[in-house]
C-alpha cells in the first residue's frame, strides 16, 4: 500500500524565519576597512533563527554547532553508520541558504517516511563525509551547493556524547533521553571516546574573531551548553573583543527547562563556564511595564528613542491563557541578573500565531538594537 505522505518537509519554528529577505539586507556595518562580524553559538533548533535573522541586518555570520545529537535521524546514523551527527548542521546550512525557495534547498529539508524518517540533508552530509573522508569537506560542498551567505563549524569532531544530572539527583545518558527528561536539568558533561574532547579549530578562530557572539534561542542544556564544554570554547569567547548575546528560550517546550526562571536559565549558562562573559541578554517578556533600568533608559534617550521595550515588574503567569508555559520573568530576576553584569533587554518576541516559536520581525528589530548599542559603545 502506497504511503499518503512519503515525503515531507522537515517542520520547525525555523521556517517563519526564511521570509527574512536577504536580497536586500540593512546595509553592512563595517569595521574598518572589515565587516561586523558576527557568530551563532547553539544547535540546529534556535541557532538557525540567529543565523537568518543576523544575515538580515547584513551581518556577516558563521556558526558554532553542537555535536551531541543522538536523536531521530542522526541518532540512527550515528548508531548505524559511525557518523559524525549531522542534523543541526543541515538546519543551519538551510538557514544560511541565500534562496529558501531554491528546490534544492527545499528538497535539503525532505524526510522520508520510505526511508525511517531520514532527512535528506542527513544523508548527503553522512554520505559526503565517507566519500571525502573529511566532514569539514563535507559541510563546505553543502555550503557550495545551498549558495550559503555564511559558514558552519561543528564544535568538535570528536564523537561525544551527552550526560547530565536533574535537579532532583537523576543521572540521564545522552542528548535525546536528557532533553526530553520529567524533571530540569542541573549541570550536563561531555564525553570523547577515549575521554577526549578536542575542538575544532576553525570554529575557535570564528569565535575569537567575532564582533558579536550570540548563543541562542535554543535548549539550554542540550544545544547552547554542550558547545561551551568542548575545551578551548570559552577560552576563545573570552579572548574575543566581542560583545555577547543571551538570547533566552521564550517558552517551555522540552523536560530540559521545565519550570526554569529565566534567572534560573542565566545561572545555568554561568555555572557552565560563562560567568562575567555575557554582554546582554535577551528576555521575553508578554506584558511589558516601564523600564527602571538607567542604563537601558540612557541608551534608549541617547541613541534609539522610542524604540526599546520595558522591564517586568510583577510574575507572569506560569501558563498563559494561550496554554503555553512561558519562562518566567520578574523585575527581582532582571535586577538579579543585571548585578552580575548583563544588559537585559526585555521584548515581546512570540509569534502571535504561534507562541511558543519567536516573531522574526521582533527578534530583527531586538538584534538590531544590540548592534546599535555596540556600536554606540564602541564610539564612546
Amino acid at each position: 500500500m502506497r504511503l499518503t505522505r512519503p515525503f515531507r518537509s522537515d517542520p520547525g519554528a525555523t521556517s517563519a524565519f526564511q521570509a527574512l529577505n536577504l536580497d536586500a539586507p540593512a546595509a553592512p556595518i563595517s569595521r574598518g576597512s572589515r565587516p561586523f562580524r558576527a557568530v551563532v553559538i547553539g544547535g540546529g533548533t534556535g541557532a538557525p533563527m540567529s543565523i537568518r535573522t543576523l544575515l538580515s541586518l547584513g551581518i556577516s555570520t558563521s556558526a558554532v554547532v553542537a555535536m551531541a545529537d543522538d536523536g531521530g535521524s542522526t541518532g540512527i546514523l550515528r548508531e548505524e553508520a559511525d557518523v559524525t551527527p549531522p542534523g543541526d548542521i543541515r538546519k543551519c546550512l538551510v538557514a544560511f541558504a541565500k534562496n529558501p525557495d531554491d528546490p534544492l534547498v527545499k528538497v535539503f529539508k525532505y524526510r522520508f517516511a520510505v526511508a525511517r524518517d531520514h532527512a535528506l540533508g542527513n544523508l548527503v552530509l553522512a554520505g559526503l563525509e565517507d566519500a571525502c573522508g573529511s566532514f569539514p569537506e563535507a559541510i563546505a560542498i553543502c555550503e557550495r551547493l545551498l549558495e550559503a551567505q555564511g559558514h558552519v563549524y561543528p564544535s568538535t569532531l570528536d564523537h561525544v556524547e551527552l550526560r547530565a544530572r536533574t535537579r532532583d539527583g537523576a543521572l540521564l545518558q545522552g542528548q535525546a533521553v536528557a532533553c526530553h527528561s520529567k524533571t530540569a536539568l542541573e549541570r550536563v558533561a561531555l564525553v570523547g571516546e577515549g575521554g577526549v574532547v578536542r575542538p575544532y579549530w576553525p570554529a575557535l578562530e570564528a569565535i575569537r574573531n567575532a564582533d558579536l557572539i550570540v548563543l541562542g534561542p535554543g535548549s539550554l542544556f542540550t544545544s547552547i551548553i554542550p558547545n561551551l564544554l568542548v575545551p578551548g570554547v570559552v577560552d576563545a569567547i573570552r579572548a574575543s573583543r566581542g560583545s555577547v548575546l543571551f538570547v533566552c528560550s521564550l517558552a517551555d517546550v522540552q523536560g530540559e527547562t521545565w519550570g526554569l526562571t529565566a534567572r534560573e536559565h542565566f545561572e545555568a549558562l554561568a555555572d557552565h563556564g560563562m560567568d562575567g562573559l555575557v554582554d546582554f541578554m535577551l528576555v521575553h517578556s508578554p506584558r511589558p511595564v516601564r523600564s527602571q533600568n538607567p542604563v537601558e533608559q540612557s541608551f534608549r534617550a541617547a541613541v534609539l528613542p522610542g524604540r526599546f521595550g520595558s522591564m517586568v515588574d510583577a510574575a507572569a503567569a506560569t501558563v498563559d491563557d494561550d496554554g503555553v508555559r512561558r519562562v518566567n520573568f520578574t523585575y527581582d530576576d532582571l535586577q538579579a541578573i543585571q548585578a552580575r553584569g548583563p544588559m537585559v533587554l526585555e521584548r515581546n518576541l512570540a509569534d502571535a500565531e504561534r507562541p511558543t516559536w519567536h516573531n522574526p520581525q521582533a527578534m530583527h528589530q531586538a538584534f538590531g538594537d544590540v548592534i546599535s548599542m555596540i556600536e554606540a559603545r564602541r564610539r564612546r
